[in-house]
């Protein structure tokens, strides 16, 4: 039973869950699950959860994320991006170091960002972006998001190229429209990369090509076990007889009192249970429980 967590290298020109349903028939698995969409134009990592991996999704959803892009200056589309219709142009003005620096860091740190109307948020139960390809602008709520690193890698007259580490329900084409504006131009995003997703820093990513030719061959992708995608919960361990109740969807003593909050739970054989939620006075109560592989592990 597939079990785990796919670090896709996401190609340009499909959507995430385009992407996500082709590893999805190639694998065989009966669940699976995407963490952060990418847009169609933008590439690199996509963590899809495969199987009972499913079930720590939402652990994942909230993490920050690393990305490189590059500014077109002179010219904003419909779409925040290169994909679409031009609606306005303006004249580039002479960019100095000073300058550009003075500009980025104004949107380092805490601040609120209006999502794009080119967006899956929804409105009514339909996307925005459908309502968006109907003509349709509706008001949005301005979103609480923190930008940690906002760096300068290169420019050119008419470009420049950043890295930016963020947090969740950052759009990477709104900032791009909002510096360029503080810049004193407009500007869209021409190329999008998403370099890694925390805690997956460093880590190989596997194309789709790959990804589908091994499983023609009758072997499966690397997978990162669900539990090593969670190094910042406590795990906590329990004996044989507990690991039984809870998987019956029951409250049960700790060892020790131990930590609170979200926890990671173990059996004595090492095996990961699932995710629970411990009061720091000795209970923990199941809240997502993987179905174990007979005489296995979750994996």
């Amino acid at each position: 039973m597939i079990c785990g967590v796919l670090l896709l290298d996401k190609p340009p020109g499909l959507s995430s869950n385009a992407a996500l349903q082709r590893v999805k028939r190639s694998t065989g698995a009966q669940k699976a699950g995407h963490v952060g969409s990418l847009d169609p134009l933008a590439t690199g990592m996509l963590p899809i959860c495969l199987g009972e991996a499913t079930k720590i999704a939402g652990e994942l959803a909230g993490a920050r994320k690393r990305y490189r892009f590059e500014i077109a200056l002179g010219a904003r589309t419909d779409t925040g991006d290169r994909e679409g219709t031009v609606i306005e142009a303006m004249p580039v003005p002479a960019l100095d170091a000073p300058l550009l620096e003075s500009v980025l860091a104004r949107f380092r740190g805490p601040q609120r960002q209006v999502p794009p109307m080119y967006s899956a948020l929804k409105r009514g139960g339909r996307p925005l972006y459908r309502l968006a390809r109907a003509g349709v602008q509706v008001e949005r709520d301005a979103r609480q998001i923190e930008i940690d690193e906002l760096v300068m890698l290169g420019r050119r007259a008419d470009a420049l190229e950043l890295e930016a580490l963020c947090s969740k329900g950052t759009y990477i084409r709104v900032l791009a429209e909002d510096v360029a504006r503080a810049l004193g131009t407009c500007g869209h995003v021409a190329r999008l990369r998403r370099l890694w997703v925390v805690p997956f820093e460093g880590e190989p990513m596997q194309t789709l090509e790959a990804v589908e030719e091994v499983c023609r061959t009758g072997g499966m992708p690397p997978l990162i076990a669900p539990d090593r995608a969670l190094p910042a919960l406590a795990s906590v361990t329990v004996p044989e007889p507990a690991a039984v109740r809870l998987a019956r969807g029951q409250a049960v003593a700790s060892p020790e009192p131990g930590p609170s909050g979200r926890v990671r739970l173990y059996d004595e054989r090492g095996r990961f249970l699932g995710l629970g939620e411990a009061d720091g006075r000795g209970t923990v109560r199941p809240k997502r429980m993987l179905v174990l592989v007979a005489g296995g592990g979750s994996e």
